[in-house]
């Protein structure tokens, strides 16, 4: 696994040798500009980035990095007495995930394993359902043959969902595969981000796509599955 800490010195300086350890690779950068070199020439499965370091276009700059094809797993890290906006903030711009520093390295590690699993999931397919079409690597989805723009976050979810084609995923696995470490008071980000993504891949088209499973979770519709008429009787939303 190859990691890019976008900090501060002292932090990089104290956390460098022990992900060395576990045979993690490391670069640094302290400053956005050589962030945007490095990421721009090597290829990373994580970053680590303290969103101070982004300069004075703040999350943008991440934003942009994704708009440019940034495929790394962006880890944030956020104060304790950070707000619900910091919050949804990063994960819009395209972070995967927060990390509320300082804390303990133990939690570090874990992060970046669970972050280092995810990507050895990923797949370059072409996923297809119906008229929807998404790529995987392009990162970009299209129904009936139209560009649909999704944000980062909205992209991940729809993934997920594509990964379960024609099964529930139940509103804690989507919770705990995408808006890990949420607190209460983002407790309804599933059920949000659900509907942003249903407006965007439904609304003006006859047959739904997202489905609602009261009670259970949500789920994609099965390319040609016996099970469709069933869940389109069955679920609404």
């Amino acid at each position: 696994m190859k990691v890019l800490f976008i900090t501060d010195r002292s932090v990089a300086a104290t956390l460098h040798p022990i992900l060395r350890q576990e045979g993690i690779l490391v670069d640094s950068a302290e400053h956005v500009s050589r962030a945007d070199f490095l990421i721009q020439s090597e290829r990373y499965d994580a970053i680590l980035l303290a969103p101070d370091r982004l300069g004075y276009l703040g999350y943008l700059q991440l934003l942009r990095w994704r708009n440019a094809g940034l495929k790394a797993h962006v880890l944030v890290l956020l104060s304790h007495d950070s707000n619900s906006e910091d919050k949804i903030s990063a994960l819009d711009a395209g972070a995967d995930g927060y990390l509320l520093w300082p804390c303990c390295v133990e939690e570090l590690q874990a992060r970046l394993r669970a972050l280092g699993r995810r990507t050895e999931l990923a797949s370059n397919a072409v996923f297809r359902t119906h008229d929807l079409e998404i790529d995987i690597d392009a990162r970009t989805a299209r129904r009936g043959g139209r560009l649909i723009r999704l944000t980062p976050r909205e992209f991940d979810l729809l993934v997920l969902l594509a990964r379960h084609s024609g099964r529930v995923v139940t509103r804690s696995t989507i919770h705990e595969q995408l808006y890990e470490n949420q607190k209460n008071d983002l407790s309804n980000v599933v059920d949000v981000y659900i509907r942003y993504l249903r407006n965007k891949i439904d609304k003006g088209f006859d047959t739904p796509l997202i489905l609602t499973r009261w009670g259970q979770g949500y789920l994609l519709r099965a390319p040609g599955s016996a099970e469709e008429i069933h869940w389109e009787c069955t679920s609404v939303g």
